[in-house]
């Protein structure tokens, strides 16, 4: 039995298990030939992963989140194919899908491990060719490692797994087929938001950040009792927050309340009552971050130790799996290959894996350890774990559309180190081999989950796997150098981790500074807060216990205050949309305030990286010797060059009141527009 493949229509069995003796037939059947790669594809594939691994970069290293660029890719491609009025572009739109969504895991590989290196003030180690490479190598590993197991997760487990992101792209792509309204509606909310961020972030007509403290009496509440409310009034985080969903968001918040309105004041009472003069001087962001995080940073750890303990299972059977797909132990269909399953032979596959680990084993031994004992511990370090949690991380991908790479990464950072010093590999040297062998292996995870979405979506519609796969790489090639100038970029413009005087408002690198803070005592000896990580882990169990998320929670606790506080707001807006009406009228307004929210997280990015360069071609322009005196007598040199102070808004944005008032009323302006725009769905 057969469900036939309808070019407007998926397969009725498109979501369920099979019955006995049925096939799925997809969207666009084995025995159909149309346009897949073409020079359109191919060039709009490879312009995407460049444009979204800026944007991915940015807003990662901003708040934390990685935004998946999936989405946003499809959404652009199916409405640029449908205002150029092009037949049969399904097949091209699912390629420039595949390609151009390279872009979102490489940079999850990069970010969360590179920019350790200039926080940890070792800035000279981190140069183009190590950031690509890592990036390169890591990505690579990923695809090759995953594509022996294509035909289990996408056809011998079809209908046993959800893939709630590919499902996503895979039904944009097909109301594509029915017109480009989807992508007008995107492209409005990404103008809103990137506009919003633009004029705020970059030209400083009213306050990013609002907080408490800028009024007199926020003041003497953060003085006298270290509390303080903050805000980042940002177009992309109130959609990441919609996105995310009420339930996650509130966890996430209610970790961030934890920390900063529970362990922040008690911290100050007790330096109060005590009279501990270091802590009495610190304001709430001061002592955040000096004696709350690591507890965030134990929650993470333990976290991430608890997910991998409740995949063991999983670990064990894609072992098993793995050594029958590479030795040839599944038994061979017999007859020709239909084009849908056609994967790119074993012999090259097995040929390019060894390839790769030499590249591995080269990078590290000439271009990070110069030792070829130290080199060799690296290459197996990344063989063994990335071999071991690529598959787990595609099956987490494909259960709950979640890839648990933080804490597998965090996992890889602490045995690297450990296997590292044993080898007598300590000190700078080692912060430095250990956060680019994290590199590799984050990359190849991040690369893994990603890639099998990509698959899945071919699978429904009809696509030529080998094709999927040969492409992969060039668009993997293509975001590993973006990333890596993008990464230089943003530390030139912004700086990483913890404010200086030349770089008075960097970007959290959340991630990246939680592996840093962990890593450099393992490596140099120095003193760790090991009670704090301590109780941070056993926060973690706890949370498990009661049913809690506790990777979400700790999230929450590692990250300011500022970041989570929008992502609640999202997170409201999305369950006030919802609420009332049929089921019908609710899946429609879901709909559409997703791809707003797609819209606010897409613009509000891509502007981000558009205001970092302003900012940093601006300082190439400005002579070394420039000077501005602000109103209080401060002098700003070229180091601290910016629009805002160019146009001399600097009063009104840093010391006026009322720009933190007028940035609240345009953030709930914002989630109002939100709102309304989805909850008009209905009536459209």
């Amino acid at each position: 039995m057969e469900v036939s493949g309808n070019p407007k229509k998926l397969p009725d069995n498109a979501y369920r298990r099979l019955n006995e003796g049925e096939n799925y037939v997809p969207v666009i059947p084995a025995e159909t030939i149309v346009p897949e790669l073409t020079g359109y594809s191919l060039f709009w594939g490879l312009f995407y992963a460049i444009l979204f691994t800026g944007a991915s970069a940015y807003l990662g290293l901003k708040i934390g989140q990685v935004f998946e660029a999936a989405i946003p890719i499809t959404i652009l491609a199916m409405g640029l194919s449908s205002a150029l009025n092009r037949k049969n572009a399904l097949q091209e739109n699912v390629i420039i899908q595949s390609i151009g969504s390279a872009s979102g895991v490489i940079v999850a590989g990069a970010i969360f491990t590179v920019p350790g290196l200039y926080i940890l003030g070792l800035e000279d180690q981190a140069g183009f060719f190590r950031i690509f490479m890592a990036s390169l190598l890591g990505g690579l590993l990923g695809i090759l490692f995953l594509i022996p197991f294509r035909r289990y997760f996408v056809k011998d487990m079809h209908g046993e797994f959800p893939f709630p992101e590919a499902t996503a792209s895979t039904e944009v792509l097909m109301a594509g087929e029915k017109g480009g309204g989807a992508a007008s509606t995107l492209l409005k909310a990404a103008a809103l938001g990137g506009v919003y961020n633009f004029l705020s972030g970059t030209f400083g007509f009213w306050r990013e950040l609002f907080t408490t403290r800028v009024f007199g009496w926020g003041q003497k509440l953060a003085t006298g009792t270290r509390l303080e409310f903050r805000l980042l009034t940002d177009a992309a985080v109130i959609g990441l927050g919609y996105i995310v969903g009420l339930r996650y968001a509130l966890i996430i918040a209610s970790g961030s309340f934890m920390a900063w309105w529970v362990l922040v004041p008690m911290v100050g009472f007790f330096g109060n009552e005590f009279q501990i003069a270091e802590l009495q001087k610190m304001i709430p962001g001061e002592l955040f971050f000096n004696y709350v995080r690591p507890v965030g940073i134990g929650a993470i750890a333990m976290a991430g130790m608890i997910g991998v303990f409740k995949s063991r299972s999983i670990i064990w059977g894609a072992f098993k799996l793995a050594g029958n797909e590479l030795t040839g132990g599944q038994k061979k269909d017999s007859g020709p290959v239909e084009r849908t399953q056609r994967d790119m032979p074993m012999k090259w596959i097995s040929t390019l894996i060894v390839l790769t680990l030499i590249m591995v084993f080269l990078f590290f031994w000439l271009g990070v350890t110069s030792k070829f004992t130290w080199a060799i511990a690296g290459l197996l370090i990344v063989t063994v774990i990335s071999f071991l949690f690529t598959t787990v991380a595609a099956r987490a991908i494909a259960i709950v559309g979640t890839n648990p790479v933080s804490g597998m990464t965090l996992m890889t950072l602490i045995i690297s180190s450990v296997i590292l010093n044993w080898v007598g590999l300590e000190g700078n040297g080692g912060i430095v081999a250990a956060l680019l062998i994290g590199g590799v292996v984050c990359t190849a995870l991040s690369m893994s989950g990603g890639f099998i979405s990509d698959l899945k979506i071919g699978y429904w519609l009809g696509t030529t796997p080998r094709v999927q796969q040969q492409w992969k790489f060039l668009g993997t090639l293509f975001s590993a150098a973006a990333v890596a100038g993008v990464i230089m970029l943003l530390n030139d413009t912004y700086g990483f981790g913890e404010a200086t005087v030349a770089k008075p408002n960097p970007l959290e690198a959340p991630q990246a500074s939680a592996m840093a803070a962990v890593i450099q005592p393992l490596m140099t000896g120095d003193p760790a807060p090991w009670l704090l990580y301590l109780g941070g882990c056993f926060m973690a169990l706890v949370l498990e216990w009661v049913g809690v998320p506790p990777l979400a929670f700790a999230l929450g606790m590692y990250l300011p205050l500022h970041l989570n506080t929008p992502i609640l707001a999202g997170g409201l807006v999305s369950y006030f949309v919802v609420k009332g009406g049929s089921d019908e009228t609710q899946r429609a307004r879901k709909e559409k305030g997703t791809l707003m929210a797609s819209g606010f997280v897409a613009g509000g990015a891509i502007m981000g990286v558009v205001a970092a360069l302003v900012l940093f071609f601006g300082k190439m322009l400005v002579a070394d010797d420039w000077t501005r005196t602000l109103d209080d007598g401060t002098v700003i040199n070229a180091d601290g060059w910016s629009v805002v102070h160019v146009l001399n808004l600097h009063h009104w944005v840093e010391e006026n009141p009322w720009s933190a008032v007028l940035a609240l009323v345009l953030f709930f302006g914002v989630c109002f527009y939100l709102y309304k725009g989805a909850r008009s769905a209905a009536s459209d």
